[in-house]
């Protein structure tokens, strides 16, 4: 661990800290928490179940030259849809705006260099909410991250406006001919009564490995409406954290959908904080996986107001040697009184090397609410596989419907129809199902 820690001094050491303010004391405080506290090891009771420390003990390089990346290769992993949506491109952690294609106006949407945003009129904005992700993961994983926010990106969405053009956003590592680490973060602030949609994917170009450590913190204002969709179909030399960090300060809903099809060792935080009554949150994912991928998902609700409503369903389908970890707290503050909150992790092990670690949470400190948490570890129904061969299906046709019904419910959260249906394709073509 001592080679990453000297890669990322060195790499300050040539840029120097960048911005002013609070941006500058995030990285410097990110930087001190790291050196003092490194990799996270599954001693740390929150990485139990996943060794991140395996992953990053290998030879990883920030210099590559990402004007390597030209707008031929993006072409390749373009999602569908692209052609009406706002394209963001990231390159090794950093945005490239001539790969990009930003088709909404600048009356509806803003796109700033971080270290611009901490000295303009979003000042204040930057101030007090960057690195709020830090409050509830204490880790050198987030350090780590938190260390390089000056070189990240900041996004509004502005009052009243709502972005007809989803947000696509690329986040692509160069491993082509090294190792390569990279530390996306993004700011992004919504509005007062604004809508928007953000899509996320992971892709690595070239065969070396990649690690991706992105924090995302979103900050949705009074009756304001977020989307959020995640998709994660990489390699197994592909690895990453990926940390969204929703706060909503007015009564406002955000939905948020993940998806996870393969990759090496993924690891996904995500977090809501209701600090205003009356907001709804939900939360879905998908885990299909196989070979030996590994999902970990982490998953926070804090309650801090009354009459809030969030709603979390994570469904896992684990195949071969795959592996799959979810756990999910809620807290119910004392203030948040009518608070309604429900939790629920479903899982099918399809083979005998197939594992899930599941743990719900509650923590209530409110006496007037309605809460519920689940989980379920199981195989396929022998009845229902019975009743369907009984009618003529075969037993390979049989799982395969049960497992696209037992996924049709995540899959249903996405709205976008562009997205939902290529990811309805990608799980129907693993599980041979035709639909």
């Amino acid at each position: 661990m001592s080679e990453l820690k000297e890669l990322i001094q060195d790499k300050l050491n040539k840029e120097s800290f960048s911005g002013n303010g609070s941006l500058k004391a995030l990285s410097q405080k990110g930087l001190e928490l790291f050196n003092e506290q490194g990799i996270p090891t599954v001693n740390h009771e929150e990485w139990k179940y996943t060794r991140i420390s395996a992953v990053l003990n290998k030879d990883f390089s920030y210099a590559v030259d990402a004007t390597a990346v030209t707008a031929k290769d993006v072409d390749a992993f373009r999602l569908p849809g692209h052609e009406a949506a706002n394209e963001l491109v990231f390159v090794n952690g950093i945005y490239h705006a001539e790969l990009s294609n930003i088709r909404s106006s600048a009356d509806e949407l803003v796109i700033l260099p971080l270290s611009e945003a901490v000295k303009g009129e979003y000042k204040a904005i930057v101030d007090a909410n960057l690195g709020h992700s830090a409050n509830y993961h204490t880790d050198g994983i987030n350090a780590l991250n938190n260390t390089f926010a000056y070189q990240g990106l900041f996004i509004a969405v502005k009052k009243n406006k709502s972005v007809e053009h989803p947000l696509y956003c690329y986040y692509i590592n160069d491993a082509r001919t090294v190792n390569v680490l990279s530390q996306p973060r993004t700011l992004i602030y919504v509005a007062a009564s604004a809508e928007v949609q953000l899509v996320e994917e992971e892709v690595t170009i070239g065969t070396s490995d990649s690690f991706i450590n992105k924090v995302s913190e979103i900050v949705v204002e009074e009756n304001a409406q977020v989307s959020i969709y995640k998709i994660q179909n990489e390699d197994s030399h592909s690895s990453c954290v990926k940390t969204t960090h929703v706060r909503q300060l007015g009564v406002s809903k955000v939905n948020s959908v993940t998806i996870t099809l393969n990759g090496g060792v993924i690891r996904n935080n995500l977090n809501f904080i209701l600090e205003a009554p009356g907001c709804e949150s939900n939360m879905y994912g998908l885990y299909c996986v196989k070979g030996n991928t590994h999902v970990d998902n982490h998953t926070i609700v804090d309650n801090q107001q009354p009459h809030s409503l969030s709603n979390e369903l994570y469904k896992g389908i684990i195949d071969e040697n795959a592996t799959g970890v979810f756990n999910g707290k809620i807290f119910v503050r004392q203030d948040a009184q009518k608070t309604n909150a429900y939790q629920s992790n479903k899982n099918v092990l399809l083979s005998d090397t197939a594992t899930v670690n599941t743990k719900p949470q509650l923590e209530i400190f409110a006496d007037d609410v309605k809460c519920s948490h689940g989980c379920t570890i199981g195989r396929l129904d022998d009845e229902a596989l019975f009743y369907l061969q009984a009618r003529g299906i075969g037993e390979k046709a049989a799982k395969a419907l049960l497992l696209h019904a037992f996924a049709v419910e995540i899959l249903d959260k996405i709205e976008l129809e562009p997205i939902r249906q290529y990811v309805d394709q990608i799980i129907s073509e693993r599980l041979d199902f035709e639909i």
